[in-house]
């Protein structure tokens, strides 16, 4: 059946002592640039400092014992990895994760810190899973996948839960950056939910050189071999089986940005908001910023997905 709301709403409940309620913020500034009113979901303040500790902790917290008494293991560029490090040291389960060898060095210091156990790859998608089951053959770990996982499916989708439990006035439109798609696809199933009184358009984000959810959306056919090439380290994964079917059912619209808006959409989020995000969590402004006709005059809410980031490797 998948996840439903009644999933994402167990999630909510059973990861509410451990994840941060984070605040929605805004910038007149930003909404006179953009032609319409902006509210952020600042889960850049998450725990791990990214959403995905929403998901990584509903996870972790639905196994039994004889599943966390075998460890867990996961394939990461970064902020799932920490994220499942984070949960599991709550449980104190042993957390393996494979990481591409050119995932940030901050990225990789924040799996470390959390207790995990990283094997590094080849930066492509066959080489982490191979590397993946290698480990589950031989150690009998518990597969946490980054994205194609009901678990996290559900865990995301708090983020738009909680967001929309905070809006003082309804939105036109709900948008996050689009990689796996456990955010968009857990986000798309709470804006949808059956009986809502409102209709909000749910749009996802993506970079230009990273657009395999783009394509597999236009197309029907979900794209599984990608190679991408963008600076938003975080939308590098191809789109999941689970969220393609979540996404061509319930997703309004995907877009595309350009590697130098993503920038200006960064530094733009920096300067104004007066906070840090990673390109990742800027797409989906760059992409507002590239398509003002479909914005002007809406109310829309965006998910700030993370701020981890090298700060001595900035875009500019």
């Amino acid at each position: 059946m998948g996840v439903t709301i009644t999933d994402i709403r167990h999630a909510y409940a059973r990861i509410a002592n451990h994840t941060h309620f984070t605040p929605l913020i805004s910038s007149r500034l930003i909404n006179q640039l953009a032609g319409c009113d902006i509210i952020f979901k600042a889960d850049y303040l998450q725990k791990i400092g990214a959403f995905k500790a929403r998901g990584a902790c509903n996870a972790i917290f639905s196994l039994d014992e004889a599943q966390l008494a075998r460890g867990v293991i996961t394939h990461s560029s970064g902020n799932h990895g920490a994220a499942l490090a984070w949960a599991a040291q709550l449980r104190n389960a042993h957390c393996t994760v494979v990481m591409p060898d050119n995932a940030p060095q901050v990225k990789q210091q924040a799996v470390e810190s959390y207790g995990a156990e990283i094997t590094y790859c080849a930066p492509t998608l066959s080489a982490r899973e191979s590397t993946v089951d290698q480990l589950i053959t031989a150690h009998e770990r518990v597969l946490v996948h980054p994205y194609d996982d009901d678990r996290i499916i559900a865990g995301q989708g708090t983020a738009a839960l909680e967001t929309l439990q905070q809006l003082s006035k309804p939105i036109d439109i709900l948008m996050t950056p689009v990689g796996g798609g456990g955010l968009l696809g857990g986000s798309a199933i709470v804006a949808k939910e059956p009986g809502c009184p409102t209709r909000i358009r749910v749009i996802g984000a993506e970079p230009i050189m990273a657009n395999d959810a783009w394509e597999s959306f236009n197309s029907g056919i979900r794209v599984t071999h990608s190679v991408p090439n963008t600076i938003a380290d975080g939308l590098r994964s191809t789109l999941g089986a689970r969220n393609f079917t979540l996404i061509r059912n319930l997703v309004d619209d995907i877009l595309l940005t350009s590697e130098a808006r993503i920038v200006e959409a960064m530094r733009l989020i920096w300067t104004r908001l007066k906070v840090v995000v990673e390109p990742s969590a800027a797409v989906p402004l760059a992409a507002i910023l590239d398509h003002p006709e479909i914005f002007s005059g809406q109310r829309v809410a965006v998910i700030l997905s993370g701020g981890n980031l090298d700060l001595d490797q900035l875009p500019w």
